[in-house]
């Protein structure tokens, strides 16, 4: 029987490689995001490979988010693997020029959303006694940066969650893994810059990962035998040796 993914942040970057990379394993697909339009496309592409349900939706918001995997067909009520994708950064503001707005964007999308979705998916997997859950971290969960403050607090909480329900599901068999990468070349940079030039310079003179290479990590995890767990991973491009050390052209 083919197992069932529901990837957050689905649409772009990290999350859209990952449902093609999942499709290639005849694994099915829940994919969930903002942009519906971006999920119809894909659901056709990749549809005749698996099969694909599309949720159409926010996890910033607590009812809607509760109300989508709720309303989940019954062949795709069992969800075998969770990877909490959806993840955002705004702005790179010293702490005391921080916007209130990013910050809390930050906190509700990175650590609340990711929250909402495991509260939604979590009580199948403990009563089946099996499942896999993958939290997208961060570098920037392992180490500071200037400028990084709110953003780095928000992914050093995902570490933090993602080790709590290590111990928590542990009882149950559960495998919980956090997989953390540096500089991946997706949209990411557009909405941390706010549409700046700067976003441009990001991922010039080196090559950075692609969704493709971090995509590639979450399914080595996921192909694992049942008694091993991945449990934590930091992937650099080569060019990156930590957050602030990059060796450009």
């Amino acid at each position: 029987m083919k197992k069932i993914a529901l990837i957050t942040g689905a649409t772009s970057g990290i999350g859209r490689a990952t449902a093609y990379e999942l499709a290639k394993h005849n694994i099915n697909l829940i994919l969930c995001g903002r942009r519906q339009e971006r999920l119809v496309a894909i659901q056709k592409e990749l549809g005749s490979q698996v099969k694909v349900h599309t949720l159409n939706f926010d996890v910033r918001d607590k009812k809607a988010t509760l109300e989508a995997i709720a309303s989940l067909p019954e062949d795709f009520k069992t969800i075998d693997i969770l990877i909490n994708n959806a993840g955002n950064a705004h702005g790179l503001d010293p702490i005391q020029d921080g916007d209130l707005d990013d910050w809390d964007a930050m906190i509700d999308i990175n650590v609340k959303g990711l929250l909402y979705v495991s509260k939604a998916v979590i009580p199948q997997m403990t009563q089946r006694k099996s499942g896999h859950i993958i939290n997208i971290g961060s570098s920037a969960g392992k180490e500071v940066y200037p400028k990084g403050n709110v953003y780095c607090g928000s992914k050093h909480a995902v570490l933090a969650i993602t080790e709590g329900m290590r111990i928590d599901l542990n009882p149950f068999g559960i495998k919980v893994a956090a997989i953390n990468p540096g500089l991946v070349e997706t949209e990411f940079s557009e909405v941390r810059f706010k549409g700046d030039k700067k976003a441009n310079e990001v991922y010039k003179g080196y090559k950075a990962l692609q969704p493709e290479d971090v995509a590639e990590v979450i399914y080595f995890a996921i192909s694992r035998p049942p008694h091993v767990n991945i449990a934590d991973v930091l992937v650099f491009c080569t060019a990156q040796a930590n957050s602030t050390t990059l060796n450009k052209n």
